[in-house]
């Protein structure tokens, strides 16, 4: 394995975030507030630590599947100490291991959070939850790849390593301007839902910080009642991002391309809207004892479905209090998630078609033995290295869940606590049911358990190999 690679990629990552962390810093000191100093600090240990590591380049550049997982999952680990520090060490969150869960959760986009009231943080450092969601959505070392380009190294597969779904594409030949492209439409989608917000009426740190929420689909609100005190109009917008954000950024290439009409060739985003359609219907008819008008009742289903199938998290209602059969169609959405290529979590949408028409092809195997049934998506017939990586992904992700669910099951909460815990984290969604619900937190748990969750979150943001290959020891052997 190449060490001296995977150094230089951590150095890099950490030389950004110094840069990222001097936004918060410099809010702080705008504010006036004391906070900002951790801020500072934190940049300055990331930048010379990062600076450090860059300043002897590699002499061998080859860069494989290993070197990849390896330097993602141990980037985003580095990536969330530093940016757990400034929480801690401005005493904002006392606790190390509650500030690490806070930071891991932001970056990871998961939402889920230790703290029982948001409105006590500094702006600063409410700014820095919402931006670690933005830095997170899209993927850190992919915007390190459109700034700081890494040459001589099949550097593909650190984009593979990162990029949720069951396959990655190059949108152009060369990496980097695949890596500008994904940034270039996440920068001015972001910006043009900032805009759309203030002329909603909305204050400008709010709108700036749901923005980079929404856009990263992470769902840490500014507020204790997460979006329930804004206007109808303000709900709606959200709404619509959410479910934007939740598409593959490659339908916005095609759009910029000219190339529109293949949007309607993609079988994954006519599933995904249609599961939302589906599901806000359903959620609408069974709440319209909760909400009698017809028009409010949709305003809450479809805000609902479309935070938790995109894996946002936010929550204009305790949904914890709805009818069961609501409660089960949100929990089946935590686990179908939003499109491959997204920045939503959960198994995919794409990964939920795979595995309906294998099943469907393995029915027609056992009624037509000798018949011949390729498996095809979007007119293409699928390549037996996507579907063998489809059920590896199932695997580890049914294993990792029970084991997960099993271990948090210490605490002692009940079954539904601790299974939508598991849920919301694994699915980077943020709120559960019960204790974890919209109302509720995750400060309750544990640090054992809270520290099970945080590997869960980083697991499922990065497609669960990544992380689970740290612990593998053919991965670390001399000899490849």
């Amino acid at each position: 394995m190449n060490h001296s690679m995977i150094r230089y990629v951590l150095g890099a990552v950490l030389c950004f975030e110094s840069i990222f962390l001097c936004l918060p810093m410099l809010i702080g000191f705008i504010c006036g507030e004391r906070s900002a100093f951790a801020f500072l600090i934190c940049a300055a240990a990331s930048l010379v630590i990062g600076g450090i590591m860059v300043l002897k380049k590699p002499k061998r550049t080859d860069f494989y599947a290993t070197e990849g997982f390896v330097s993602v999952s141990v980037s985003w680990i580095a990536m969330s100490i530093f940016g757990a520090l400034p929480f801690w060490i401005s005493r904002e969150i006392p606790k190390l291991e509650d500030a690490l869960f806070e930071a891991i959760s932001g970056f990871t986009t998961t939402g889920a959070s230790i703290l029982n009231n948001v409105e006590a943080l500094s702006r600063c450092c409410i700014f820095w939850r919402s931006f670690t969601h933005w830095i997170g959505g899209m993927g850190v070392l992919v915007f390190v790849l459109a700034i700081f380009p890494l040459r001589g190294g099949n550097v593909m597969f650190l984009m593979k390593a990162e990029s949720p779904g069951p396959s990655v594409e190059k949108l152009v030949p060369r990496v980097k301007n695949t890596a500008m492209i994904l940034y270039g439409v996440y920068t001015v989608m972001t910006i043009v839902e900032f805009v759309l917000l203030m002329i909603a009426g909305m204050r400008p740190f709010d709108a700036i910080n749901l923005s980079l929420a929404t856009a990263g689909t992470g769902g840490f609100g500014i507020l204790n009642d997460s979006a329930a005190s804004y206007t109808s109009a303000q709900q709606v917008i959200l709404t619509v991002f959410m479910i934007l954000f939740g598409v593959n950024f490659n339908v916005y290439y095609l759009i910029l391309v000219k190339r529109a009409k293949d949007i309607w060739h993609s079988e994954e985003l006519k599933a995904y809207l249609g599961i939302i359609l589906a599901s806000g219907l359903l959620i609408a008819y069974n709440i319209r004892r909760i909400f009698p008008d017809p028009l409010e009742a949709l305003k809450h289903s479809f805000f609902q479905v479309a935070s938790i199938i995109t894996t946002t998290g936010f929550s204009t209602a305790d949904f914890n209090a709805w009818p069961s059969f609501s409660c089960a169609i949100l929990v089946l959405l935590m686990f179908c998630g939003a499109c491959a290529g997204s920045t939503g979590g959960g198994m995919k949408v794409s990964r939920i078609i795979i595995m309906v028409k294998t099943a469907v092809k393995e029915i027609f195997t056992i009624k037509h033995p000798h018949g011949v049934k390729t498996l095809k998506v979007d007119g293409r017939v699928l390549e037996h290295e996507t579907i063998r990586s489809v059920n590896t992904f199932v695997v580890i992700y049914a294993l990792l869940f029970a084991g997960s669910v099993l271990l948090v099951s210490l605490d002692d909460f009940d079954f539904t606590t601790n299974f939508t815990a598991v849920a919301a984290t694994i699915n980077n969604i943020g709120p559960g049911l019960s204790v974890v619900g919209p109302a509720g937190n995750f400060g309750g748990f544990s640090a054992f358990s809270k520290l099970v969750l945080m590997f869960d979150m980083l697991a499922g943001r990065l497609e669960l190999l990544p992380m689970i290959v740290l612990f593998s020891p053919l991965v670390w052997s001399k000899h490849r």
